[in-house]
């Protein structure tokens, strides 16, 4: 072998060790991207399990309602949900035969200015109930959340539907009332009482259209959660800040209490 091919060899094999020697560049993440990332799956994942909780003790809370007889009545001071819906003693009431403004709903006026037509509605049903506990109601079925659906009358034997009709605060829905609240409907439009004394959409309507638009229409989802209720979230007011401990409580208050809109102008 010639001296060429010689050290042809040798400077072959000193530059393989020389590259061999070489340290390569780490793939690692560096440890603080990688604490992100682990906090990032490690939220995700809490999410998920959290909402698949909460999925399932909706379903099953749900399943459990429409399975039970319907009771024979229940008597009770009354929280108001909207404008159609008390909840006594932590169970939905859904007021027969009626339809009223849903909380998060917009009227116009006679001037045609919007208000808030689905909010006064509620406070109007809180004032009428306060002037004579308890609510009494009998029940004729479920509806689709799994709430109680009856006839309400105060102590004094007021009938609550009538009154929210003939007020124009609510509608006689035809689909479950027979027309039975038609006479007082009637009155309330010639006397353009509430709603009638300017333009509004049917709250059936109203609902409708914002599910087709995959909006939210503020209804309550049902009878209350089993974590609300070991919280005891109910709609008794809270006149201050200081009387609701923390924010998932005061969101629960915003969506289902005639009276949570007033806790958006407070800062949690």
């Amino acid at each position: 072998m010639g001296k060429d091919h010689r050290y042809q060899g040798a400077n072959q094999a000193g530059r393989w060790r020389r590259h061999a020697g070489r340290r390569r560049p780490s793939r690692r993440l560096p440890r603080p991207l990688l604490g992100l990332l682990f906090l990032a799956v490690g939220t995700l994942a809490a999410t998920i399990t959290q909402f698949v909780i909460q999925s399932t003790e909706s379903l099953q809370s749900r399943i459990t309602n429409w399975t039970e007889p319907l009771p024979g009545s229940m008597e009770g001071r009354a929280s108001v949900i909207d404008g159609d819906t008390v909840e006594i003693a932590g169970q939905r009431i859904r007021f027969n035969g009626i339809d009223a403004p849903e909380s998060r709903q917009y009227c116009d006026d006679a001037k045609g200015f919007e208000y808030p037509c689905g909010r006064r509605a509620a406070d109007a049903l809180d004032t009428f109930l306060a002037a004579s506990r308890p609510l009494h109601c009998t029940f004729v079925d479920r509806d689709r959340y799994g709430r109680l659906v009856g006839d309400c009358e105060r102590a004094d034997g007021r009938g609550v539907q009538q009154w929210l009709v003939e007020q124009g605060l609510a509608l006689d829905w035809p689909k479950y009332s027979s027309g039975i609240y038609a006479g007082q409907q009637a009155a309330a439009k010639a006397a353009m009482r509430g709603i009638w004394a300017g333009s509004f959409q049917e709250p059936w309507d109203w609902r409708a259209e914002r599910h087709d638009q995959g909006l939210s229409t503020g209804k309550p989802l049902g009878l209350v959660s089993p974590s609300a209720l070991v919280q005891s979230w109910t709609c008794q007011p809270r006149r201050t800040c200081s009387q609701i401990s923390s924010c998932d409580e005061a969101r629960w208050y915003l969506g289902n209490c005639s009276w949570g809109g007033k806790l958006e102008s407070f800062t949690f």
